[in-house]
């Protein structure tokens, strides 16, 4: 055993200054059996909530636990395939989207293939391309006009009506009210043709629109309108990527900050549920860079960092049992990434690396 060779090197003071992490017996089955018992039921509770990816993250835990556990094995087999069938989908709808001029609906659909596999070379292309934003103008509807009578004022055609539909986020047929304010895409290779009386001058992409009092239109965002969208269902990152190009355009947006307080909050409030500590962290930390004391963020980032800097040491040492130096070395420097001050990983660090460099030499010695 490298553990008795360790004994044979001389370094009896060593070992005992560390006997608190003298070499234990490698964790039982039964053990074991718990720690992969609770990654599949995360794994599972991330599947109900859409997480897709982060439900594959605790299957290949699990399986890096138990490499012949049979649950797991079967668990990540389906998520994977699961997984790919959603991106082929979702870029399916996206595709579908762009062929029937709703860009804004496109772009959500590559946005949600780039939140389960970021590398999509065909969701990245298409979001730098064709669902990338278009020209607009804002028209107010007057009394008796339909999305028909409007597309053929802007179109020439009053089959695009449906696309104006989609544009807007309105049902089939609507009822349009008077003073409505509707926004009117440019779409590629198909000119704005003059637009009635009163309604406004081509713009930048903005989004549905709103009548504010007095029926004066005012223009929303379309990266607004998705965001809030996205968050309603639950697709944090797709939200988190649209606000940020929001305020990428227009930073002193108070309506887009507020926005992704908001996001980052119940992204963080998820992650925590799911049990995915880290990420949460993560999450909570952006968002004390907004408003550390946005509702109860910042007791819930406190209570978090504890859970990690306690989960990362007693990992730390059970490497360190198993004979893991440098395992155990990257668990107790992790700790101290939460808390600087941390004096028992800093003291086990400084042990272990004496321990690995008096093995290199001793090996040196052999040759």
């Amino acid at each position: 055993m490298r553990a008795r060779r360790w004994l044979l090197l001389g370094l009896p003071v060593i070992l005992g200054a560390c006997a608190f992490l003298a070499p234990a017996p490698a964790p039982s089955p039964t053990r074991l059996a718990t720690l992969v018992a609770q990654h599949r039921h995360r794994a599972a509770v991330l599947e109900q909530r859409g997480d897709l990816r982060g439900a594959l993250e605790e299957w290949e835990v699990a399986l890096t636990i138990a490499p012949d556990d049979p649950a797991a094995k079967a668990g990540r087999t389906k998520l994977a395939a699961q997984l790919e069938q959603t991106v082929a989908d979702r870029l399916r709808q996206g595709r579908e989207a762009l062929k029937r001029a709703a860009p804004f609906e496109a772009r959500r659909q590559f946005l949600a293939v780039l939140a389960l596999d970021p590398a999509n070379r065909e969701a990245f292309d298409a979001l730098r391309t064709d669902a990338g934003a278009f020209r607009s103008v804002t028209h107010t509807v007057r009394t008796g006009e339909t999305l028909e009578t409007i597309a053929q004022h802007y179109y020439g055609d009053h089959a695009r009506s449906g696309m104006l539909a989609e544009a807007n986020r309105l049902p089939e047929n609507p009822k349009l009210a008077a003073g409505t304010a509707l926004r009117i895409p440019e779409l590629p290779g198909v000119p704005l043709l003059a637009p009635p009386a009163g309604s406004e001058a081509p713009k930048d992409a903005g989004g549905p629109g709103e009548a504010a009092p007095g029926g004066e239109a005012v223009e929303v965002n379309p990266l607004l309108a998705d965001a809030r969208e996205a968050l309603e269902t639950q697709e944090f990152d797709v939200a988190l990527s649209d606000v940020d190009k929001l305020l990428g355009d227009s930073p002193g947006s108070a309506e887009g900050v507020e926005l992704k307080k908001t996001i980052l909050y119940r992204y963080g409030k998820s992650q925590l549920d799911a049990g995915r500590y880290a990420g949460s962290y993560r999450v909570l930390s952006d968002l004390a860079k907004l408003d550390p004391k946005y509702l109860d963020s910042a007791a819930l980032r406190e209570q978090i960092r504890g859970r990690l800097i306690q989960d990362l040491y007693q990992e730390g040492i059970r490497l360190y049992r198993d004979e893991n130096l440098q395992g155990a070395i990257g668990k107790w420097r992790a700790v101290l990434e939460y808390d600087p001050t941390h004096a028992e990983a800093r003291k086990n660090i400084e042990q272990a690396e004496r321990l690995l460099r008096a093995l290199q030499q001793r090996r040196q010695e052999k040759q």
